[in-house]
């Protein structure tokens, strides 16, 4: 099709951009903004059915924050066609009268979110300087009205906007910088005079973002003398503590906001990204985080959001006890008298189940401390899968050392993988309980994946061996045959020794705590809880530990002092730095591997004494930081992977 550089509208069309030179990676891409699509959309419809099926939230301040998530779900609902249709089928065109109807619904509703945000300040403001006359000026009727002025003030001041833009000739081109339409990027495609446009603009962003911010201002240092003179410095915090939501609503709302309008108007020469990055912060970090900063700091939502999991967690641990009484039935004789349904307090191990932990004293806190976890974990989830992707689809890398390293990136997310459900459990939810068969398959499979990681690095360690010291025989030596058995060969060794473990641990009754200090299984914890003989347990995992770790340890250590010697006899300075310059990434993975390992095993062993906040940050730091860490340094320190992943992101 091709594009009509007149001023007819009907054939005419504009082309939306994704990220240009990454159009053969739109399809990876579209995974985080439809992750992103779906929080926005799952969290806001969350937020209004919460409002709407609570009673006791039908008040003032959650109506206009039912608006707000109305709102941000129509933003959402306004780009998503556009942007996941340039994604997923690199659908460009739009028309102009389509173009300008997606314009006047972002706008629209980005001055409705800036009166909304007014009106909850306004909200605030009563409920804090004029408390006994809240429920009199904020009437369900009053409320309608200003949600209804809000709409009507937003889309009187954009109507006009299509039709000023309507009247203009696009001469030029017709590439739009984003994947959507805005008012202030169209009009510099025209060939004619804007400045019209531009005041109207001004005009408009003036007498709605700028005056509706002023008055939030006022009305939050009308707050402030109110609250500065209540006596009880408790009520004071706790007056302004119901303002910190809607602060960070506004915040989040425009800053964006105004630094997007600043980049278009003032920013030509900033790099295209700035403009990309800016846009998309500007329409999804509102809808997305507005439910999240919620539901985090009202405690009514997030009493109400927790009831729905803890029905969830009610059905399970129902289940759990018929299934725990059925069997109880089954290998009891009938009587009427012996059988029940209530808790069954015994010692069998079927019939219990073990309390994990997440940071005690700071419970309250837990939502808060869950943020940089998710974001470990995502980052986690995210470099590894980056590092086995890149070796996957990259021809040059498919050579034995970027092979080893793909195992390690597996592994590494295998064990991520393990944690996530029940540390994200506690922090999000509280679910603490968790079942012994379930407690055993967890350990199994942290264990099994850790040891796993130990063979992982000392095949590594083996494979610059052989590259430094019998370099003419590494191709040789090291075919994809024999790194298959290698690989094999690890496994078979992690699990015929982790195997007997979960059956060891299942024989003991547990009469005493059962409650274990961190968020997840482990065998050396769960075996001090058992109150019969572990001497056989602490015995065989003494075992396991030294035909594992301790080998491994003493075999990489062995091979880096024949590395060592080969290296000191080359005679070039400079190729003896190039060659160890080729063991730094590896020397730093086993290091991030094996000092966590070794000294969590100690303070469980050796440390009861040592403050318990001690065993939770080395539990986290032992299985959260080798995964963390491995690809940003394996990306850092290898050129091959840094180059392709700067290929990828540049």
């Amino acid at each position: 099709m091709t594009i009509l550089y007149n001023s007819s509208l009907q054939k005419a069309t504009f082309f939306l951009t994704g990220f240009q030179g990454l159009e053969d990676l739109h399809g990876w891409i579209s995974i985080p903004f439809c992750s992103i699509y779906l929080t926005v959309i799952v969290g806001n419809l969350t937020i209004l059915h919460v409002i709407r099926t609570d009673v006791t939230l039908h008040e003032p301040m959650y109506y206009f924050l039912a608006m707000l998530a109305l709102t941000d779900l129509g933003l959402c609902l306004s780009t998503l066609p556009t942007v996941l249709g340039i994604f997923w089928f690199d659908a460009r065109e739009i028309g102009i009268p389509a173009c300008f109807t997606q314009l006047f619904f972002i706008h629209t509703l980005s001055l409705v979110e800036s009166s909304i945000l007014l009106s909850m300040s306004i909200d605030r403001y009563i409920a804090i300087c004029n408390p006994l006359r809240y429920s009199t000026v904020l009437t369900p009727a009053r409320i309608v009205k200003m949600g209804l002025s809000s709409v009507l003030r937003s889309a009187l001041l954009i109507l006009p906007l299509p039709f000023l833009l309507k009247r203009f000739q696009y001469c030029r081109s017709h590439v739009l910088a984003h994947a959507y339409c805005l008012h202030l990027e169209i009009m510099k495609l025209a060939c004619s005079s804007i400045i019209v446009n531009h005041i109207y603009g001004l005009f408009v962003v003036a007498c709605t973002v700028g005056v509706d911010s002023l008055l939030i201002f006022l009305s939050y240092a009308l707050i402030l003398r109110t609250v500065l003179s209540i006596a009880s410095r408790q009520e004071r915090l706790r007056a302004l503590n119901t303002c910190v939501s809607h602060m960070c609503a506004v915040l989040l709302f425009y800053i964006p906001m105004i630094g997007l309008s600043l980049v278009h108007r003032f920013g030509e020469h900033l790099p295209h990204i700035v403009h990309l990055l800016m846009s998309y912060v500007y329409l999804l970090v509102p809808p997305l985080m507005n439910p999240i900063v919620y539901s985090i700091k009202t405690k009514q939502i997030r009493q109400r959001i927790a009831k729905k999991f803890e029905f969830f967690k009610s059905l399970r641990s129902l289940d759990f006890v018929l299934t725990a009484a059925s069997r109880q039935a089954f290998n009891t004789p009938f009587s009427p008298y012996t059988m029940t349904l209530g808790p069954l307090e015994n010692n069998s191990s079927i019939a219990s189940s073990f309390l994990l932990s997440g940071i005690p004293g700071l419970e309250h806190m837990h939502i808060w401390i869950s943020i940089p976890l998710c974001f470990i974990y995502l980052v986690s989830i995210l470099g590894n899968c980056t590092i086995v992707f890149i070796i996957k689809t990259e021809p040059s890398l498919h050579e034995p050392m970027y092979l080893f390293l793909s195992m390690l990136a597996l592994t590494d997310l295998g064990l991520s993988l393990c944690t996530l459900p029940t540390v994200l459990g506690i922090f999000w939810i509280g679910a603490r309980d968790i079942s012994h068969d379930a407690c055993f398959a967890q350990l199994f499979f942290i264990h099994c994946l850790s040891f796993l990681e130990s063979s992982v690095l000392l095949s590594m360690a083996f494979d610059r061996f052989v590259a430094i010291c019998h370099p003419l025989r590494y191709a040789s030596i090291l075919t994809n045959t024999v790194i298959g058995r290698i690989g094999l060969a690890s496994l078979g060794r992690s699990v015929a020794l982790i195997f007997p473990l979960p059956f060891m641990l299942r024989r003991f009754p547990y009469c005493g705590s059962l409650v274990l200090s961190h968020s997840y299984c482990l065998h050396q914890e769960v075996m001090k809880l058992a109150c019969a003989d572990i001497k056989a347990n602490s015995i065989y995992g003494m075992f396991v530990i030294v035909s594992t770790v301790g080998i491994d340890s003493l075999l990489i250590l062995f091979s880096y002092a024949l590395i060592l010697r080969t290296v000191l006899s080359i005679a070039s300075k400079v190729e003896r730095f190039k060659a160890l310059n080729t063991c730094v990434s590896h020397i730093c993975a086993v290091l991030l591997f094996y000092s966590p390992m070794i000294g969590l095993s100690i303070i469980h062993r050796f440390g009861k004494q040592a403050p318990h906040l001690v065993q939770v940050i080395m539990g986290f730091v032992y299985l959260l930081f080798p995964p963390l860490m491995n690809p940003i340094i394996y990306s850092v320190k290898t050129k091959q992977i840094r180059d392709r992943v700067t290929h990828v992101f540049c």
